[in-house]
């Protein structure tokens, strides 16, 4: 009887010991976590080497403000260089084809650590500018969706979209309206995304040229996002970086309030597909690849983890951060003027405001993550070139 109730003993501390073990390794992964969680946007490092050259080809009205963000952030932290619009300009010569000329002090520094304004691909010049080792990546967008948003965004500047009294009626004869020979200002009109790239947005639709198009684009960048699922794509994007969590999360930028977004019929967006087809083809091989990225990469399981863990601290920094509980503001609603959004076209733009009583360090960090790209790139410039005149941000009275 003795030896038997020793036994049981010796038995239930064996368990205990096995409990306390796990107990004690669900505590250091949750520690982990939460370091690798917080320590980047408050100082520290995060584990492995980072890419550091990186070239973020910015698309339009893709979800491309908010990557922007990202990259911004990721270079005042790091005290990275970044090649940015020379003298007054605000783009790197866009709709032209890029040329190295467009940066500032590109003659004096010969190579810069990341590019992510708005530009039309020319690699050539691009590499003039950038290291060798550089990581290239862009953004797609649903095309339908994308031409959308472009025809209230750009309204009053296109041609083709300032004679057609809405989008339905534009599609129905897009050739009433869009003119070949003025591309220049009607790129937002057509294959925008193609363009982009560097390609020609009136090209017929024709399975050799497309394919062709599509591999060089393959060559070039090492990973291509989707503006429908970002957070899978910034999930692959930090893996491929070798940042920490903080490093990409992000809050949504240059989004329009539900009002300034129209409603598209079944027809409409056949007929956005079709005129649109070269878009169409490049978003729909991109999303059938990050997709296979994603599963051959991470698996379903592992991916769920990853964007929950990404969405369950936007929401912490949300909280921190943000005031009426990150709700988007109407840009009159917007306090501080440094954070008020551009207003083009007939769009909305919405931004945020911030909680009021931050303490210094918060408040820096927290500026950054709502900080509009016009006023980024302003901030950007005047740390980077303190001797030249500062970027004139009209619509800030500045």
């Amino acid at each position: 009887m003795m030896s038997m109730l020793g036994g049981l003993k010796r038995y239930f501390r064996v368990i205990l010991l096995l409990l306390l073990a796990l107990t004690l390794l669900l505590l250091a992964g949750f520690l982990h976590s939460d370091l690798e969680l917080d320590t980047p946007l408050f100082g520290g490092q995060a584990e492995g080497p980072p890419v550091t050259n990186i070239m973020f080809l910015k698309t339009h009205k893709t979800a491309s403000s908010t990557v922007l963000n990202i990259l911004y952030r990721f270079a005042e932290t790091h005290n990275l260089s970044v090649a940015l619009p020379a003298g007054s300009r605000v783009h790197l010569g866009y709709p032209w084809l890029f040329l190295a000329r467009y940066v500032e002090g590109v003659g004096s520094q010969q190579r810069f650590n990341i590019m992510c304004n708005h530009l039309r691909f020319n690699l050539p010049q691009v590499q003039k500018v950038m290291p060798n080792d550089t990581f290239y990546f862009s953004i797609l967008r649903n095309p339908v969706f994308q031409l959308e948003s472009s025809f209230i965004y750009y309204k009053t500047y296109a041609p083709a979209f300032r004679g057609a009294p809405s989008l339905d009626a534009f599609l129905a004869s897009p050739r009433t309206f869009y003119n070949d020979s003025r591309l220049l200002r009607n790129v937002y009109a057509k294959n925008n995304m193609w363009f982009d790239f560097g390609f020609d947005p009136n090209a017929q639709c024709e399975e050799g040229y497309v394919r062709a198009r599509i591999a060089e684009v393959e060559r070039r960048f090492q990973l291509v996002l989707i503006a429908e699922h970002l957070d899978e794509s910034l999930v692959l994007l930090r893996r491929r970086l070798r940042w920490a969590l903080d490093d990409v999360v992000a809050f949504r930028l240059n989004s329009r309030s539900a009002r300034s977004v129209a409603r598209l019929s079944p027809e409409t967006r056949e007929r956005a597909r079709s005129w649109c087809a070269l878009d169409w083809r490049l978003y729909e091989h991109f999303n059938r690849t990050l997709w296979a990225q994603l599963r051959a990469e991470l698996g379903p399981r592992r991916l769920r983890g990853e964007v929950e863990r990404l969405r369950a601290r936007r929401r912490e920094l949300a909280t921190l951060c943000l005031q009426d509980g990150g709700a988007l503001k109407n840009h009159t609603q917007i306090r501080d003027p440094r954070l008020r959004p551009y207003q083009p076209g007939k769009a909305d733009i919405l931004g945020y405001n911030l909680r009021p009583g931050l303490d210094n360090r918060t408040l820096g960090v927290c500026q950054r993550l709502v900080m509009p790209e016009l006023q980024y790139m302003a901030r950007l410039y005047a740390l980077q070139f303190p001797e030249k005149p500062r970027k004139n941000i009209p619509f800030l009275g500045a």
